[in-house]
């Protein structure tokens, strides 16, 4: 008897103990699970995840209105007439160089941007979560994508104000546009792989902005390599940057360069060829 009433008290009344086992059951029951994301799927969610970021931290798109803003203003009205005779013939050659060096020199904010979440932990929870490896990088970088175009934007609207005629038209214009998206996309991945080994968000832009600085002045970008010594030159023909703004220009004026397109692609593929791999193994290594 003593027996039974402990029972009855530990557990309750016979009617409560049967509710909570049909409870248990009905959570235990095998229902089908829910189909993981798939590659393509796990990147377009972390793509959202940066456009959100930029959301919420509108700071981060000052970079992108106001750096094309201020190049373009400022060499087109302070060089045009020295180089070119007068700014409107300056800008049509200059618009699509200001266009590769802007897109370019915002290249490295996706290394920041993943340094600052390995800072803060956020990239541990990613890399134990079950979907495919590189999805947390492609996805930032294609987020990222989005600032490329904001940038190209405005800079090409900007330079049809103040009198950019692009003899290639608006399919002229996109053309060129995509080529820099393109490579920014490789570009980017080594950004990433600074980003994985640097201590500091500073320390990436730091590192980023040796590296660019030259390839982006020393090229076709504000004057004519002919006009350079040359030992600078062969450096210039040689440079990436130079043949992206040389497709670049071709392409905008509707005269492609075909030989510069394809150098482009292929220095696309050979970055992404040789930084992804690098940037995964990195990724999966302890910090």
């Amino acid at each position: 008897m003593t027996t039974t009433d402990s029972t009855t008290t530990s557990t309750g009344s016979p009617a409560t103990a049967e509710l909570r086992v049909d409870r248990l059951e009905t959570v235990l029951t095998p229902t089908e699970r829910p189909v993981p994301a798939g590659p393509w799927t796990a990147s377009l969610v972390f793509a959202w995840r940066a456009i959100l970021k930029i959301k919420h931290v509108p700071m981060q798109l000052f970079d992108v209105t106001m750096f094309p803003i201020m190049f373009t203003v400022l060499f087109t009205y302070l060089f045009g007439g020295a180089i070119a005779g007068s700014p409107r013939e300056y800008i049509q050659d200059l618009l699509p160089g200001i266009l590769v060096m802007t897109v370019a020199m915002i290249t490295p904010y996706t290394g920041m941007g993943l340094n600052q979440d390995i800072q803060k932990g956020i990239f541990d929870r990613f890399r134990s979560m079950p979907i495919w490896g590189p999805a947390a990088l492609v996805g930032a970088l294609l987020g990222d994508a989005l600032r490329y175009s904001l940038a190209a934007m405005i800079t090409v609207a900007l330079g049809i104000a103040i009198g950019f005629r692009p003899g290639g038209g608006a399919v002229g214009v996109l053309l060129a546009v995509g080529l820099l998206l393109v490579f920014s996309f490789s570009l980017s991945w080594i950004w990433t792989a600074v980003g994985l080994r640097m201590q500091t968000p500073e320390s990436v832009m730091q590192v980023s902005m040796m590296i660019l600085f030259p390839l982006t002045f020393a090229s076709n970008v504000f004057v004519d390599p002919a006009t350079m010594p040359g030992w600078v030159q062969a450096f210039v023909d040689v440079n990436p940057i130079t043949h992206l703004t040389t497709a670049a220009r071709s392409l905008a004026h509707g005269i492609p360069d075909t030989g510069a397109i394809a150098a482009v692609l292929v220095a696309s593929v050979v970055l992404v060829a040789v930084f992804a791999p690098v940037t995964m193994r990195l990724y999966r290594s302890e910090r």
